[in-house]
This record gives structure tokens, C-alpha cells and sequence, in this order.
């Protein structure tokens, strides 16, 4: 889909590839970007600045709760008009704890950003983008969604979740014959500061700039699913072949992916949503 005349909504747009992914939006004349994020002096600044590219709008909405998601969409519609291309950038990791070590309540609050918080806003903006029969959703979730990950379970289970979820819809919508389309992504690590301390082996940590535009290029196009990079594709083609054993020991040890967050430290004072990978 077309970026140029849209109304561009991107959860957790105030920083990170969510930031990027504005200002790409509107350099290729989207008439308005909408920013939802949790932390208001981030919102602030990148409507500050993105505003020197064309019209953007700010709002802090926190898109763990279904009834702020629509309280807040209602407004957009009001002050924006519907929204044409919407973007689930928002995702948060809270530590590298084993799953014995998390607590109820980070377990809670990963799902719920991970997770459901996409499903809310999906659900408050996908009936009228059937009944006009326009619009695209892209689903950002994670390589952690495709290939299991010791020291980020409860964030892996959020990320296949998310993946199921949005695949899903997207052939629920193909089977309507519908004109909206949903593309799902599953970056691997992007150095973005929300997976400091992270040690990639072989595979190198992604660049920002790399990872939103291979995503804006996705909505264009209309893909379905996009892993990036593109090895990422084979992941499942790779757990058929091998024997469990082989295939722990060949991406676990050998390509050092099972001992990526060994020294995670994360992002300093982060706040409850920032740009997942």
C-alpha cells in the first residue's frame, strides 16, 4: 500500500524504528503521522521535529488497555480521520531472567504489550478499514517468535503469539476477498539500545535505519511476512531437517544464538513501551 496521501498511526512511534519509520512515512507524502507512545517527552521531541516533514500528531496512550485504545482512536478519528496504514511497532523485554527467576507481574505486563496490546488496536481500527475496504496493518513482532531462545521465554511466547495472531487475520481477511492487508515482521536483534548487552556471534546486530526501511518496503509491496534478514525465512525449514540435538547444538552453540542474552542489560531507564526486535 501506498504511503503517499495516508493517515500513517505507529504504536510507540516517538523513538526507535518507530521514529524512523515516521519520518520515512512522511517523506513519502503521508498527509498525517500519528505518534501513540507511553512517555511524553519522547512524543514531544519527535513531534518537534518530524513536524518540519509534514503534519504529525502525538498522543500518549498506554495500548495495554482495550477501552484507552478505543478511547484514544476515537479522538484520532475526530482529529486526524481514519486511519489508513496502522503500524504495531510497540514491545518491551523486561529482563534475561530464566522463566523460574520472572515474576507474575513481568510475565503480565510482557503479554500484555507483546501481545495483546496489537490485538486492542487492531481491533479498534480493522472494522472500518473493511468497510472501506482500504487499509494495511504490519505487525511488528521477532526473530524470538520464530526460534526459541533460552533467558527470554516469556518474551518469546509474547512474540510467537503475536505471530500466530497477525498471519491469521491476514488469511481471515484474504478469505473476505478484502482490500486490507496485513504484513508480519520478525526482525532479529536491532541496535536500538532495547537489547544492550547483547552479543551476536555471527549473525550481526541490525541497524535501525536497515530495519525500517526493509518494513516500509514490506507495506509497499504487500508482503505477508518479512524476517530480517532474510535467513531468517528458513528458520522452520532448518527445525524439520535437523534432529533437536544438531539444531541446538549448530544455531545454539556454533552460531552462539542460545548465549545472545547472557549479558543483556537493556535499556536504561526504560519506559513501559519501547520498539521491540
Amino acid at each position: 500500500m501506498k504511503f503517499e496521501k495516508a493517515n500513517v498511526l505507529i504504536t510507540g512511534g516517538a523513538s526507535g524504528i518507530g521514529k524512523i519509520m515516521g519520518r520515512m512515512a512522511l517523506e513519502k507524502g503521508a498527509s498525517c503521522l500519528i505518534i501513540w507512545d507511553i512517555n511524553p517527552h519522547n512524543i514531544s521531541s519527535a513531534v518537534n521535529e518530524l513536524s518540519q516533514l509534514g503534519k504529525v500528531k502525538g498522543y500518549i496512550v498506554d495500548v495495554s488497555g482495550n477501552e484507552l485504545v478505543t478511547e484514544a482512536y476515537n479522538k484520532v478519528v475526530s482529529e486526524c480521520g481514519a486511519v489508513d496504514i496502522l503500524i504495531n511497532c510497540a514491545g518491551i523485554v523486561t529482563s534475561n531472567k530464566t522463566f523460574d527467576q520472572m515474576s507474575p507481574d513481568e510475565m503480565i505486563r510482557t503479554m500484555n504489550i507483546n501481545t495483546l496490546a496489537p490485538m486492542f488496536v487492531t481491533k479498534a481500527m480493522l472494522p472500518g478499514m473493511i468497510r472501506r475496504n482500504r487499509g494495511h496493518i504490519c505487525n511488528i513482532a521477532s526473530a524470538g517468535g520464530m526460534l526459541s531462545n533460552p533467558k527470554m521465554s516469556v518474551y518469546a511466547a509474547s512474540k510467537w503469539g503475536a505471530i500466530g495472531w497477525s498471519d491469521s487475520v491476514r488469511i481471515e481477511l484474504q478469505n473476505m476477498n478484502s482490500d486490507v492487508h496485513v504484513t508480519t515482521v520478525a526482525p532479529y536483534y536491532i541496535n536500538t539500545g532495547m537489547f544492550d548487552g547483547v552479543k551476536s556471534r555471527i549473525i550481526p546486530i541490525l541497524k535501525p535505519e536497515y530495519v525500517a526501511k526493509r518494513i516500509i518496503r514490506a507495506i509497499e509491496r504487500n508482503r505477508s511476512f518479512r524476517g530480517i534478514p532474510f535467513g531468517f525465512h528458513f528458520i522452520r525449514f532448518w527445525q524439520f531437517i535437523l534432529p533437536t540435538r544438531l539444531f541446538d547444538w549448530f544455531f545454539g552453540e556454533v552460531m552462539g544464538i542460545y548465549h545472545a542474552m547472557d549479558d543483556f542489560t537493556g535499556r536504561k531507564n526504560t519506559s513501559a513501551q519501547n520498539k521491540a526486535s
